[in-house]
């Protein structure tokens, strides 16, 4: 873009966040964080302002918001848990809407929102793009949820993109981090049938679309943040263990994920072969398309 624009980010701090930062300062933005603890700086961000429902939202001054803040999915489903997902992308969303309201005119034009694969559900074998119908399960519900409490703000004139992101890979955080450990020790497993499809991207490809769409007045509507190559659990598993110097020699069976994560085993055993055709329509290109790709970090 000519003009660089003034972006808060929500979420700023966190993994994806941090590259997100990143990649936004580089193409000449600023940025200014939002944070339930707005005493602490966030690194790339020149400001940092209160974000929590219990407090007005401060977006004057800004050209667009990035709303990335949700509690995480990772963790045992205990019903704390479970309402923290829900509530924190339901709630967040909509205090932050409210103030893009407020607003009016004089407000950002433009919130591009996080959002998952999740909203799909369960689909097997069909290939799914972003007209692709919502799906079941409570993963497919806080996804729905969470988006139309982004798409109110076009009730006000702002112009609204949503990324659904797949399962995000990258040194540091995220699955990864989560994982590393236990590749290293030589656990790492298929899990269930291991013939389910996985949608995942690489963290720095979300920062390089998350520019994309901000820098480009066309983007508006839903877009799927996953590489153009799904995989078989197995296969990304296998990616994974390359990826670690390493071997998944185990099987996680079906109904122990199951017994052991409820509700939030959709993330592990649902099957979602989705491909990101809106973003590749307007010319994005993917850049990472193998699991074990560490390239530039």
């Amino acid at each position: 873009m000519e003009t660089p624009l003034k972006i808060g980010i929500t979420g700023a701090s966190g993994f994806v966040g941090q590259v997100v930062v990143e990649a936004l300062g580089r193409a000449g933005h600023t940025c200014i964080a939002f944070s339930r603890s707005p005493e602490r700086g966030v690194k790339g961000c020149v400001q940092t302002r209160r974000f929590s429902c219990e407090h007005p939202t401060d977006v004057s001054g800004l050209d667009a918001v990035v709303h990335l803040a949700g509690e995480s999915i990772m963790g045992l489903p205990t019903a704390k848990k479970l309402r923290g997902i829900l509530e924190s992308r339901r709630e967040g969303t909509r205090a932050l809407v409210e103030a893009l309201l407020a607003a009016g005119p004089q407000g950002p034009k433009m919130l591009l929102s996080a959002s998952a694969v999740g909203y799909y559900g369960d689909q097997g074998e069909q290939i799914l793009d972003e007209d692709s119908p919502a799906g079941s399960g409570f993963l497919g519900e806080v996804a729905q949820t969470w988006e139309a409490e982004a798409h109110r703000a076009e009730q006000g004139g702002v112009r609204v993109a949503i990324m659904r992101l797949g399962v995000v890979l990258g040194e540091g955080g995220g699955m990864v981090k989560a994982l590393e450990p236990v590749f290293r020790l030589g656990l790492g497993a298929t899990l269930g049938s291991g013939r389910q499809w996985v949608s995942w991207v690489d963290v720095r490809d979300v920062a390089r679309l998350a520019v994309f769409l901000l820098e480009n007045p066309q983007a508006r509507g839903v877009f799927n943040a996953t590489s153009p190559v799904p995989l078989r659990n197995s296969d990304f598993t296998w990616g994974l263990g390359r990826r670690f110097h390493s071997r998944a020699v185990f099987r996680a069976p079906g109904w122990l994920l199951k017994g052991a994560f409820g509700p939030l085993s959709g993330m592990l055993l649902d099957s979602q072969r989705v491909l990101p055709r809106r973003a590749e329509a307007l010319g994005f290109e993917f850049e990472h398309r193998a699991v074990w790709d560490k390239s530039g970090l």
